[in-house]
């Protein structure tokens, strides 16, 4: 995970520069106000775009999780709507290229794959989910499982020592 923290600070530096130099260059091409008003229009369709998109990924994910199942694709395209939106947001057409591609329902599956590489890439996946083994609740890690918060089994639950199995013969 050594070049994440570099290719952020890259970041952070080069696409300044560059949704710059791009608004300059429509700025000669079409003139500063229509490049003004096209970066108000831009910011206005993003806002109504993420509006309604944002309610279907809300209603998607509320049926999903009505229905017992696992909303793995509807927090994804929560994500992506979220982090599109706060680019459509943002001033700039290299920002608004890739907020779009984040936020409309025929490329959004696109960057849904992208993500769960990113994620397996740089995030630990955890055998059997949360609950299962090294995850959070019974025979994992933290609270009711092993590890820092957790006794598991033939532990004590206020962390005393060890429990011995065995039988009360009261005479």
């Amino acid at each position: 995970m050594g070049g994440m923290p570099l290719l952020v600070v890259l970041a952070l530096l080069i696409v300044p520069i560059a949704e710059i130099y791009v608004i300059v260059q429509v700025g000669q091409e079409i003139g500063a106000g229509w490049t003004i008003l096209l970066l108000m229009g831009s910011a206005v369709l993003g806002s109504w775009l993420i509006k309604r998109e944002g309610r279907r990924a809300w209603l998607a994910l509320r049926e999903k999780v009505n229905s017992g199942g696992l909303p793995a694709k509807e927090l994804a395209d929560g994500a992506l709507i979220l982090i599109g939106g706060t680019l459509l947001l943002a001033p700039g057409f290299l920002s608004d290229t890739v907020g779009l591609f984040l936020v409309l329902p025929f490329t959004r599956p696109l960057a849904r794959r992208g993500l769960v590489v990113f994620a397996k890439r740089y995030f630990v996946v955890i055998p059997g989910g949360p609950t299962g083994p090294g995850g959070f609740g019974p025979g994992g890690f933290g609270p009711g499982g092993f590890g820092p918060g957790g006794f598991g089994p033939g532990r004590r639950p206020d962390g005393r020592g060890d429990v011995i199995p065995g039988e009360i013969v009261d005479e």
